[in-house]
């Protein structure tokens, strides 16, 4: 029997999950928060850590005695071209932060990182700029109305 790719990830996402929850002790507690700092942290971890639970039992359960794939020969960046763009869309986004702001950067981000994922169709095109602007909308009255937090404003739309 032979361990799967998707066993040894679960196993380390789950030790990498203790490690964060051990260290979310040391955030420092603040005396103007409503709640603790380590709150949402440690949300976060025990989200992933569910998630990095049931993808262990699936991969333990999963009874397929396929050999393991051989590496493949496709070049690196063909491979892995999906990730490089929302990586390089998402370094983007940081760098035009302080001039577009959450809004409007966050809105591009989600509009480019869909259409870029996607099929560019003109009706695709429309839905992405909807789901952007809905999205960005909603977090932004999330932070905003809800836990009270004012989010980055950038020089072209001050908001």
């Amino acid at each position: 029997m032979s361990v799967s790719r998707d066993t040894i990830v679960a196993i380390l996402l789950l030790a990498f999950c203790g490690v964060l929850w051990y260290a979310s002790y040391d955030i420092e507690i603040t005396s103007y928060g409503t709640m603790p700092s380590s709150v949402w942290p440690r949300i976060i971890i025990v989200a992933t850590a569910v998630f990095s639970a049931l993808l262990l039992l699936k991969s333990l359960s999963s009874h397929d005695d396929a050999p393991v794939e051989e590496a493949s020969s496709e070049p690196f960046f063909r491979r892995y071209r999906n990730a490089a763009i929302i990586y390089a869309l998402f370094l983007l986004f940081l760098l035009t932060l302080p001039t577009l702001g959450m809004h409007l950067g966050g809105a591009l981000f989600v509009f480019l990182s869909l259409t870029a994922l996607g099929r560019p169709s003109p009706k695709l095109i429309a839905l992405h700029a909807a789901i952007a602007v809905i999205s960005i909308g909603a977090m932004w009255s999330i932070f905003t109305f809800g836990l009270r937090v004012i989010l980055p404003q950038g020089e072209i739309l001050p908001i």
